[in-house]
């Protein structure tokens, strides 16, 4: 913790409550484990409040604000406003992007007895709410015979062909889940000669219609790799191949089983009637037909402008290196959950850090807090914000903390870089659980997991990718809540928040607590409380996995090399830690420490990016391009595999990957030792 010294008897004052105020925290409430390891950590817990979160949450909910529109832009003056009345710096940074919206559509069944039935696409009582939709599909029409897709997998259309099921011109029917993103479910039905798409999702809401994006990738369609200035036209081949060739729509689980009981044809296989989550599971047919479905979608894209709001507390002694902390506030709809349970959270830290700052605190090094825009589009803002500031990231970027829906439900679900594990568990250990009187959140998360389950930042859903996968900066993910049923409906409100996600709101103080005390650490800690050992270990798992799964066909000796190589620089930067932390150092000496801390994650990048994803560069965490593989790390030696398993690739293509990789192994070993070859 680091003070200005501009007002010494302000700066007394402050440790003289700060001291007290901790006291009183350890006489009344003992800790089981270590307490907050400095009095601006027990200031910072102490100030939570679940009135003042909730009151953010409903402002922030009081109408819907999608991307681009006059209401989206009223939540971003919100948030700019709150951060200047705190005495925050603010700033908001805007960016031009090609958005997408609706025109029309309208969908009817016709049935084998002539009659005909209207389907409703919205949600009951959703005036005001825009439409159902799939951002970037498509305009299109189809009349055409019905037919069930299952997942819309490949071994799902195996499974229909098995069966002599033809889908070519058919209007498809799939449920959403399986591991495949929108995109990913489009684009194979128009693959395998679908005419359109309908998606529903199952769910306690069966009235409820998900949104969302059929992009693929991240950012700016117009800009892929840069930001601002020049654009590509819609029609160039680089955007277009972004988009899936069939028009979509979402319905709700309701409409979907009325047209699914109306199908015959071939069986529904015995797998797919198991899965399904609710609803009638009779042994309907998959189709085609005899129910015809009479489908059309009219969308527009148009360049809007989106609004990404900042407030910056600039550090005492390292002011050139960020903490930062973000959360999208963009939502399909109201959004109580998504997003902005999360910009509830984080409005409240910007409140208690505020509380600090007046009474004389001030961080070491600068905490960034970052308000998103137009992430449900695609990740957009977080993506051309830091293609635009890529070069300042790479070199003074500490560490991203992403918090998207900080609170669906109950139980604490984390994911990270493996060297801020430590640094996680600590934290969790200084804060109360908000389901238990008693408990800390350490104890249930560790006890509902059978011990600490921290998952790994391969995924591409929020806001850490462009700061891990393209930029190579260590990143948290963290959420209450393993998933929720209104999720992109018209029912994410702050009613449904109010009566089943957190009445009380202690679990949004919570992550807001876990959140701030984690940034306090990684801004005040003389040293970063890095551990790569954790890394190390990590990173012999997947290799133990990969020669499980290649055996003896392939070898990985440049990959056990490298990791051999990574677990000794490690195991010397651990012991550079300790010594310095009881000899003392020079600001010289922990600088160079804490820049190779920094910058060792940068080292997993590649130039050349994934094949067939060049923007992704991280070699470790990445997204794979088949969701059939059996791996979730070195996403370009798990899409070689997948490769050669179902089209019968190249051997040479694998041991290229594991050359990629163990070189990247090796770069990041050599950063954190400090030393050129």
């Amino acid at each position: 913790m680091a003070f200005s010294g501009k007002n010494p008897t302000c700066t007394f004052l402050f440790f003289l409550t700060l001291s007290l105020l901790a006291l009183y925290t350890l006489l009344h409430h003992p800790f089981p484990f270590p307490a907050p390891s400095s009095p601006a950590a027990n200031v910072f817990l102490s100030s939570g409040s679940n009135y003042t979160v909730a009151a953010y949450l409903r402002q922030l909910t009081l109408r819907p604000h999608l991307a681009g529109t006059p209401l989206s832009l009223s939540t971003a003056l919100y948030v700019h406003s709150h951060f200047q009345s705190l005495g925050l710096p603010a700033h908001t940074t805007n960016f031009s992007a090609l958005l997408s919206y609706p025109a029309h559509s309208s969908l009817s069944a016709h049935f084998s007895n002539g009659s005909v039935l209207p389907i409703p696409l919205s949600e009951p009582g959703s005036s005001g709410v825009i439409p159902p939709y799939h951002a970037y599909s498509p305009s299109g029409a189809a009349h055409a015979p019905a037919v069930f897709l299952n997942c819309g997998r490949e071994l799902d259309y195996l499974a229909l062909a098995a069966q002599g099921v033809d889908v070519k011109g058919c209007v498809g029917l799939l449920r959403r889940g399986c591991g495949l993103s929108r995109h990913e479910a489009v684009a194979n039905a128009a693959a395998h000669g679908v005419a359109a798409v309908l998606m529903y999702t199952e769910g306690e809401f069966r009235e409820g219609v998900e949104r969302g994006t059929v992009m693929k990738g991240v950012g700016d369609p117009l800009s892929p790799g840069w930001a601002g200035g020049e654009k590509l036209e819609p029609d160039d081949p680089k955007v277009a191949r972004r988009f899936p060739g069939v028009p979509s729509l979402p319905v709700s689980e309701v409409a979907a089983e009325r047209i699914l009981g109306s199908l015959e044809g071939a069986r529904m296989p015995f797998e797919w009637r198991e899965s399904f989550k609710t609803g009638n599971r009779r042994f309907w047919g998959v189709g085609p037909g005899p129910t015809k479905l009479n489908f059309t979608y009219k969308g527009e894209q148009e360049m809007a402008t989106i609004h990404n709001v900042f407030a910056v507390i600039k550090g005492s002694e390292e002011a050139d290196r960020y903490v930062l902390l973000g959360n999208h506030r963009d939502a399909w709809t109201y959004g109580a959950v998504d997003p902005n349970s999360g910009t509830a959270a984080l409005l409240d830290i910007a409140r208690r850090f505020s509380l600090l700052m007046r009474s004389g605190w001030s961080p070491r090094r600068t905490i960034i807090l970052c308000s998103w825009d137009a992430e449900e589009f695609g990740m957009i803002g977080s993506t051309e914000w830091v293609e635009q500031n890529l070069l300042n990231l790479h070199s003074k970027a500490v560490a991203y903390f992403n918090v998207d829906c900080a609170v669906q439900g109950p139980g604490l679900f984390v994911s990270a870089t493996p060297q801020l594990d430590d640094l996680l568990v600590d934290v969790t250990k200084q804060v109360k659980d908000p389901d238990s009187e008693n408990e800390y959140v350490y104890e249930r998360w560790a006890a509902a997991n059978g011990g600490v389950n921290i998952q790994r930042l391969s995924r591409v859903d929020s806001d850490f990718a462009p700061f891990l996968q393209h930029a190579g900066i260590a990143s948290i993910d963290l959420y209450f809540g393993k998933d929720f049923p209104v999720y992109h409906t018209a029912f994410d409100s702050y009613d449904w928040m109010m009566n089943f996600g957190d009445p009380l709101f202690h679990r949004h103080v919570t992550v807001a607590g876990i959140w701030g005390l984690v940034a306090l650490r990684l801004a005040d800690d003389p040293i970063l409380p890095f551990n790569y050992l954790s890394y190390a270990t990590e990173l012999q798992e997947y290799k133990n996995v990969l020669n499980t799964l290649l055996g003896e066909s392939i070898s990985l000796d440049p990959i056990t090399a490298a990791i051999q190589e990574f677990t000794t620089a490690a195991y010397e930067a651990e012991e550079e830690i300790k010594k310095l932390r009881v000899d003392g150092s020079t600001l010289l000496r922990r600088r160079g420490l804490n820049d190779r801390l920094m910058l060792t994650e940068r080292g997993f990048l590649d130039p050349e990016g994934l094949p067939g994803g060049q923007w992704f560069k991280h070699l470790i965490y990445g997204p794979r391009g088949d969701m059939d593989s059996k791996i979730d790390f070195f996403p370009g030696i798990a899409d070689a595999m997948s490769e050669r398993r179902k089209k019968g690739g190249e051997e040479a293509t694998i041991r290229h990957e594991i050359w990629r990789v163990s070189r990247a192994i090796q770069r990041a070993a050599s950063i954190l030792r400090g030393e050129v070859t």
